[in-house]
């Protein structure tokens, strides 16, 4: 079972949208297929075994806990920059994925805007489109490993197609990991001088930023720029980051420095959503654990400088 742990490992953070939540899925899961595992007749069929136990022990931690969410899902966004905006540490948060461990086909799988749309379906719903559509199955194998039927599964299947293309971008050319991993240097570099027409310049006109666990979350280039000049560029400090890679694509691990301290400290995982050769989305996700999820150190210093490109 243990070939299989990174696997089952994203499959819990694609149905809950947490990396916590997954970790203890992931756990429980795992005492429970090894209780069971003697029961299985053959070695090919243990991932399937492993697949049916994950996903019935995360279906029954969404019964528990619920969503995860994002801003946009509370509220329309503002028009302008929102100053002084409280973190709401009582929502059920979206949390970024250190995906570097992940084997490249599994990427795309993981990456934001899909998690974050399968978090507006029910969980037999998640269920049915992860183990068909990411992983797979057919319903009929989904229907005996779930001890559901056919029809069931069918019918979940064709709710979740609905939802998940309603709620995630339309097609568009996706962005080249190194056209990617350009855009996020320049967006780092772009804060990094405070240049705001830098910054404007590599996103999409329709872009949106977000910030959880804040609630307010900006739309178009409009907003997007005066949030950033009245915020990150204006009032925050001195900036450095390194590369990353979070949810499938290149990322950034922004470090602050207050005005008149010494000290850059973990600040947020800038996780990005490409659209033709441009940034989409912008969400930021502050809190200095994700750093530790990431293995990443809550301090900067010029020594751990690493260049990003250009």
């Amino acid at each position: 079972m243990a070939p299989l742990r990174d696997e089952m490992h994203a499959h819990c953070y694609r149905m809950l949208g947490s990396v916590h939540d997954a970790d203890d899925a992931l756990q429980e899961a795992m005492l429970r297929a090894w209780r069971g595992l003697p029961a299985v007749r053959s070695a090919a069929a243990v991932r399937s075994w492993m697949y049916a136990v994950t996903t019935r022990t995360c279906l029954d931690a969404i019964g528990r806990r619920g969503r995860r969410a994002l801003p946009m899902d509370l509220g329309p966004a503002s028009p302008s920059a929102v100053t002084g905006d409280p973190p709401d540490h009582d929502m059920a948060w979206l949390t970024p994925y250190p995906s570097a461990a992940l084997a490249y086909e599994q990427r795309e799988a993981v990456e934001l805007a899909f998690v974050a749309a399968l978090q507006h379906l029910a969980g037999n719903q998640r269920a049915a489109l992860l183990l068909v559509e990411v992983v797979g199955y057919t319903p009929a194998e989904i229907a005996d490993m779930m001890g559901t039927t056919v029809a069931s599964v069918n019918s979940a299947l064709q709710r979740a197609r609905a939802v998940i293309a309603a709620k995630t971008p339309a097609p568009s050319q996706r962005t080249a990991d190194t056209r990617a991993r350009a855009l996020a240097g320049q967006y780092a570099d772009a804060l990094q001088r405070g240049d705001a027409d830098a910054l404007i310049a590599l996103l999409s006109e329709d872009v949106t930023w977000s910030m959880p666990p804040l609630r307010a979350w900006y739309a178009g280039t409009e907003a997007v720029r005066d949030f950033a000049q009245r915020v990150p560029l204006g009032s925050c400090g001195r900036w450095r980051h390194t590369p990353t890679q979070a949810n499938g694509r290149p990322a950034v691990a922004s470090y602050l420095c207050p005005d008149g301290d010494h000290t850059f400290s973990a600040w947020s995982i800038d996780v990005f959503s490409f659209r033709d050769s441009r940034i989409a989305a912008i969400t930021s996700f502050l809190g200095a654990p994700h750093f530790t999820t990431f293995g990443l150190p809550a301090t900067y210093s010029a020594e751990d400088a690493v260049c990003l490109p250009r």
